[in-house]
């Protein structure tokens, strides 16, 4: 007998809620019949893109532990990784992190590792700097090659700082910032949306705060 409740489905390209997310990684752990599942893992069978899951919750690791799942332990970051974070950071302040604020809340790494890998703040930075103004691509997929895409629905970590960067860390809608809102959180969002047509490029992006966001994907 088939289900005749009435369902409510997703708004499309409406942004993915921190619950799904969490419901995602816990679904993937159980199917493979463990406590824990790496980035790996989750990329091969999850529905999500896992850089996703790592934006919303600010690690893969924080991610699992709010699935009530098993973390690893990360020893050695990667510059992606150390990478990824300085970005969290001048996301978080809307402008170039100081040596400090790498040892305060917001921040998911210490010190250490910066100074092991670069010696100085400054020298870290420096590399980031170098690494976010390189050329990007942001290559799809298998299955978002299949639907005749020519980049992938993720702006890279690169690509994402770009235009975080052009547009001031601010809210092209509402001119909202993290800087003088703490805790408020940016989308990189596609102007055409990307189920549409539209390019994961710079020209069709922007950056919007979540509540412009979300109420930009209800009108849909």
């Amino acid at each position: 007998m088939c289900d005749s409740r009435f369902q409510l489905s997703r708004f499309p390209n409406a942004p993915v809620s921190s619950a799904e997310l969490l419901a995602d990684v816990r679904r993937v752990a159980e199917a493979a019949g463990t406590n824990f599942t790496s980035q790996k893992l989750y990329l091969e069978s999850g529905r999500y893109d896992p850089r996703t899951v790592t934006r919303r919750f600010g690690s893969w690791n924080r991610a699992l532990v709010a699935a009530g799942l098993g973390t690893s332990f990360e020893t050695n970051y990667s510059d992606e990784r150390l990478f990824e974070n300085v970005m969290l950071l001048w996301e978080h302040y809307g402008r170039q992190p100081r040596q400090a604020e790498v040892e305060r809340q917001h921040s998911l790494i210490s010190m250490g590792p910066y100074k092991r890998r670069y010696k100085t703040w400054r020298k870290a930075l420096e590399e980031f700097v170098e690494f976010a103004n390189s050329q990007d691509k942001t290559p799809p997929n298998p299955i978002e090659a299949a639907s005749g895409h020519r980049t992938g629905r993720n702006p890279s970590l690169r690509l994402r700082f770009f235009i975080l960067k052009r547009d001031n860390f601010s809210c092209r809608a509402c001119g909202a910032s993290p800087a003088l809102t703490p805790g408020l959180e940016l989308h990189v969002d596609h102007i055409i949306a990307w189920s549409l047509g539209g390019e994961t490029v710079e020209e069709n992006l922007q950056t919007l705060c979540e509540a412009c966001n979300l109420g930009k994907s209800n009108v849909l």
